[in-house]
């Protein structure tokens, strides 16, 4: 049966045995070492995809469910870029600055709720606040695994911007649960 037009892939069987003997494929169908520095990054991407989806399967506030739906379907586009090797023919999914543009915009959208800041935040308060400081540190992580990789300069943007974005919608959980966010007290 055809593949129909809104359907990104068609998967009939899930194991191939292509990746025993320690190579992968990349997206455009170029096989490649899985100690590849942009194996490394996507995988990270979808570590960070899988947090997302921890945090929205517990009692994550309503007003941030849907922002994390949106990135949950933006980092899969960003793992698609980073599949790709950049620069080459094959430019189907990119990272885009509209993408970096609405990450910022829901950054100042949820900052705009909160209380100046006049200490550092210490990962923790709510469960949904301490997923989301999990996910944040996952794309740190994401975000310098792409540096190391030969990737979209845009993707590495991005990852930088979601991070920023999950400590705010951490801190914005806490807020919403009308929990005390805990802060550093140097040497206490």
């Amino acid at each position: 049966m055809p593949r129909d037009k809104n359907e990104p892939v068609r998967l009939t069987k899930i194991y191939t045995r292509g990746g025993d003997a320690g190579q992968t494929s990349l997206g455009d169908g170029s096989r490649t070492s899985k100690l590849d520095p942009r194996i490394r990054a996507y995988g990270i991407v979808d570590e960070l995809n899988s947090q997302l989806g921890v945090v929205l399967a517990g009692d994550a506030p309503d007003e941030l469910r849907a922002p994390l739906r949106r990135l949950q379907n933006q980092l899969f586009d960003v793992g698609a870029d980073l599949s790709v090797p950049f620069g080459g023919p094959d430019e189907r999914l990119r990272a885009t600055q509209a993408m970096v543009d609405e990450v910022e915009e829901l950054c100042d959208e949820h900052n705009a709720e909160l209380a100046e800041l006049r200490s550092f935040v210490l990962p923790g308060g709510t469960e949904a606040a301490a997923r989301l400081h999990v996910a944040r540190t996952i794309a740190r992580r994401a975000e310098l695994a792409a540096l190391e990789a030969d990737v979209n300069p845009l993707a590495r943007v991005y990852l930088n911007r979601v991070s920023d974005l999950l400590f705010i919608l951490a801190r914005r959980a806490n807020a919403l649960a009308g929990v005390d966010e805990p802060l550093w007290k140097p040497g206490g």
